[in-house]
């Protein structure tokens, strides 16, 4: 079906459950991790939407700031800092592992895109035992538009000199299914959570409970 396998990272590959205890840490409730990670996605697709372009952790950060600041918490730099290393020490899905390791012994090649850092989930990926699967580990950085921005994937695109076509994007965010498909790559929808797929967005190619089921359809 495809030459390259593209991977979103958070959510996808890790579980961000973790990231709570670093927010309430710092005097938080331990459900505001939801409303600071879905503002840091609104303001990065925001800025892609005009043209412009800001990182993950500097949009982060100052969005974290005023999460405090509206708690009644004094923010500083280490407090920031405290909550948002959270990301390098995220674990994977135990589905992962064994699910791309058999993709990759099919010999389909697999890279990391993401809206944050690639760098960030460096050791993540060493501890989980997946970095011998990962060709490349990219992120938004280099084209500066945020997925679901065509350019984004066209990058991986690029960087793997392949044509989209042959590409597949695996990921749980509905938004990021349909940025591929749109931008010409196949969708693969990780439904770990099993909510409905929004019939506004482009329907994806295979609907698979996590990368274990991934891995069986397109290995066959």
């Amino acid at each position: 079906m495809i030459d390259v396998l593209v991977l979103d990272v958070n959510e996808t590959l890790t579980d961000m459950e973790p990231l709570r205890d670093g927010f309430e840490a710092v005097g938080l409730p331990r459900h505001s991790l939801d409303a600071w990670f879905a503002a840091t996605l609104r303001d990065g697709f925001a800025l892609t939407a005009v043209d412009s372009y800001a990182g993950f952790r500097e949009l982060g950060a100052e969005l974290l700031e005023a999460q405090l600041v509206a708690a009644g918490i004094e923010p500083n730099d280490e407090t920031v800092a405290s909550v948002l290393s959270g990301f390098t020490r995220l674990p994977l899905h135990p589905d992962v592992e064994p699910g791309l390791r058999r993709i990759h012994e099919a010999g389909i090649r697999i890279v990391t895109l993401t809206n944050g850092s690639a760098a960030m989930s460096k050791q993540v990926f060493i501890d989980g035992g997946i970095m011998p699967f990962l060709e490349h580990r990219l992120d938004v950085s280099t084209p500066q538009r945020w997925k679901p921005h065509p350019a984004a994937y066209q990058y991986a695109a690029e960087v793997c000199g392949v044509p989209v076509e042959r590409m597949g994007l695996a990921a749980v965010h509905p938004w990021d299914i349909d940025g591929a498909r749109r931008a010409g790559l196949s969708g693969f929808y990780l439904d770990r959570r099993q909510t409905p797929y929004p019939k506004a967005f482009l329907a994806p190619d295979l609907v698979v409970p996590d990368f274990e089921g991934l891995a069986a359809e397109i290995t066959r």
